[in-house]
């Protein structure tokens, strides 16, 4: 079994954040990954008076497989 992780500080950050509730800036976002229907849950934010989007987390969509660090299949 495998120790290593693919969650760096800023998506454990991104999900405490969404987690507190303290936070007004998040959205689910219906959008598209590589062309096929999905969804994200993203942080908006202003910058200079334009609206950024930063995707925090994607849905899983039907072409994706989801294996752990030893390559098992979830």
């Amino acid at each position: 079994m495998t120790s290593s992780t693919n969650i760096k500080r800023e998506h454990r950050s991104a999900f405490v954040a969404l987690l507190s509730g303290r936070y007004a800036n998040f959205a689910l976002f219906s959008c598209f990954v590589n062309g096929k229907p999905a969804s994200a849950i993203i942080a908006l934010s202003d910058a200079d008076g334009e609206v950024n989007i930063a995707p925090l987390f994607v849905s899983v969509t039907e072409d994706m497989i989801l294996s752990d660090h030893d390559g098992r299949v979830a």
